[in-house]
């Protein structure tokens, strides 16, 4: 299974490098988006993945018991959800009206503009 999700990790983020390298500011974004997703995913199968058992420590026992999932990761995971959503609202709000205003998505176009 963790096979699996290295190469649903792999592919995010080799997806989200070649859209990052293109020449549209729209297909940046969402090569950032596909980024964050990668790395989401990786934290999350980095701590461990267990079905039924719960990160919950007996009444008594000094710690959790053999084969339990970490929640640390899973919260840090929703955090950087929710801070993704927020940035990627951002920039597409940002790329908008930079398409808007400069009439193209082309970087090197808005580069000619500028200059």
């Amino acid at each position: 299974m963790f096979f699996v999700f290295a190469v649903a990790v792999g592919v995010l983020f080799a997806a989200g490098v070649f859209l990052m390298l293109r020449p549209s500011v729209i297909r940046l974004v969402i090569g950032l988006v596909l980024m964050s997703h990668g790395a989401n995913l990786l934290i999350f199968v980095a701590g461990g993945l267990r079905r039924g058992t719960p990160a919950i420590v007996a009444d008594g026992a000094l710690s959790p018991p053999a084969g339990y999932a970490d929640p640390i990761p899973q919260a840090l995971v929703l955090t950087a959800i929710v801070i993704g959503f927020a940035v990627v609202a951002f920039a597409a709000v940002l790329v908008k009206r930079v398409c808007r205003v400069m009439g193209t998505d082309e970087l090197d176009r808005m580069r000619e503009e500028v200059a």
